[in-house]
């Protein structure tokens, strides 16, 4: 038998280190050829690692959210045969990089040298010598722990809406509930069970208004950190101001219905987001300055003639921005099916390295929930951001007559280094003519 460690790949794109995020396998699991053994994340794409052998695995060699250098010994695998190192030897110091905005973290131990060694089980640590006799401990049994669900990246758990509002009374994160019920539906009695693996009584009737104590860590790893470290970066780097108009979409949503109409079901229905895309699109050929990226640290603002859109997308998992590439040659239909298809791969985890980044100007939008203003954070390092708010329906004045409109508003923030108020200002009169005049954006 041998022993063949798995050492993190070059997955490419000059990336000296990635993050740990998920363990697909634990230590004396068996693993086949090409099964995979564990997830990483790069800017905002996550990696699978297959093993390239098969065998039982002996060591775990990190914890998730550490960074691990290209080249570290990522897991342990004992092996039929020859394996690529000799048993017990030390993984390398050097493998390991440790975050420069963690190193004064009191968990920062877990990767110094004394502990670099991979474990001969993920998560036990070695026992410090006492420095005389203690006592013994009285022992006492813990109440057995649930260990969490493994869901799919993405993957929403199944709950109605009655457990879920209990849950959220209950302080419970469902995403680490088993579910009990059919295709894994998460039912009261699987929150109690939750509860009493925990040593918490299931509190019911006037016991749930009682005072509730305790606090919890959340380690902010994986895409929430990404997304923390890009959400910093902007508002650290940018000098945000913001521009709010408000839109009559009532033609607009009256031409959107008799489309769908006609022509719904043979190349499916419009949403309003495909025709303010179109706008954008037109609107950007008189502003070229808003679809552009600044390198600040060169002092060159690059403007770009094609239009990649990021669409702002929500996902279990948090905010990411696919790209659709070369929006200006899109109709209504193409683009709509091209963002489906997108929203589809990213919150399933499925989107690929050149589908998160590259974009030139981005959407937002929060759907039904969009509000009456928002303030959007930029898309570093592009210069511009459009924020979609919620269509509602108000009285308006038109003459001396009371009519009943379609309202919206748009809230956008631009780069005051780059774009000057005037020319933003503009640029959003431009959207807002053509989608109050929506036939404008079929007129070549």
């Amino acid at each position: 038998m041998g022993i063949y460690a798995i050492k993190m790949p070059d997955i490419g794109e000059g990336i000296a280190e990635v993050e740990l995020v998920e363990w697909r396998v634990k230590t004396g699991d068996e693993v086949k050829e090409d099964q995979v053994v564990a997830d990483v994340m790069t800017d905002k794409a996550t990696v699978e690692i297959p093993s390239p052998v098969a065998g039982k695995v002996l060591e775990l060699g990190g914890q998730p959210g550490q960074l691990m250098a290209v080249g570290a010994e990522l897991v342990r695998i004992e092996v039929a045969g020859e394996g690529n190192v000799k048993a017990g030897a030390p993984a390398k110091a050097a493998a390991v990089a440790i975050p420069p905005d963690r190193k004064d973290d009191v968990t920062v131990e877990n990767v110094t040298a004394d502990t670099l060694s991979l474990r001969g089980k993920a998560g036990e640590t070695a026992q410090r010598p006492s420095s005389g006799p203690a006592a013994e401990p009285p022992q006492v049994t813990p109440p057995p722990v649930t260990p969490a669900p493994r869901r799919a990246p993405g993957e929403r758990p199944i709950a109605s809406p009655a457990v879920r509002r209990r849950a959220w009374e209950l302080g419970i994160e469902l995403q680490f509930v088993h579910g009990s019920g059919p295709a894994g539906r998460i039912e009261h009695a699987d929150l109690d069970v939750y509860l009493a693996s925990r040593g918490q009584p299931a509190p019911t009737g006037a016991a749930r208004l009682r005072e509730r104590q305790g606090e919890e860590a959340i380690p902010v790893i994986g895409l929430r950190r990404k997304i923390a470290q890009k959400m910093q970066e902007a508002k650290r780097r940018i000098p945000h101001f913001s521009y709010v108009e408000e839109i009559d979409v009532t033609e607009l949503e009256a031409l959107r219905a008799k489309i769908n109409t006609r022509h719904g079901v043979a190349r499916g229905k419009l949403t309003v987001l495909p025709f303010i895309a179109r706008a954008v699109v037109l609107a950007l050929e008189e502003f070229p300055m808003m679809n552009a990226r600044f390198d600040d640290d060169a002092g060159v603002v690059t403007r770009y003639q094609p239009v990649h859109l990021g669409i702002a997308t929500q996902t279990d998992a948090g905010l990411m921005v696919p790209v659709l590439r070369h929006a200006e040659a899109m109709d209504l239909w193409g683009f709509a099916r091209e963002v489906t298809r997108l929203a589809e791969a990213t919150r399933t985890g499925k989107a690929g390295r050149d589908e998160l980044a590259g974009s030139t100007i981005t959407i937002t939008s929060l759907g039904p929930l969009g509000g009456i203003v928002t303030t959007p954070v930029i898309n570093h390092p592009e210069v511009a951001i459009v924020g979609v708010n919620r269509i509602v329906e108000r009285p308006v004045f038109q003459g001396d007559a009371v009519v009943k409109r379609s309202l919206m508003n748009l809230s956008s923030s631009f780069d005051h280094r780059v774009v000057d108020g005037m020319d933003a200002a503009r640029f959003i009169q431009a959207v807002r003519a053509l989608l109050e005049t929506p036939a404008l954006l079929f007129v070549e």
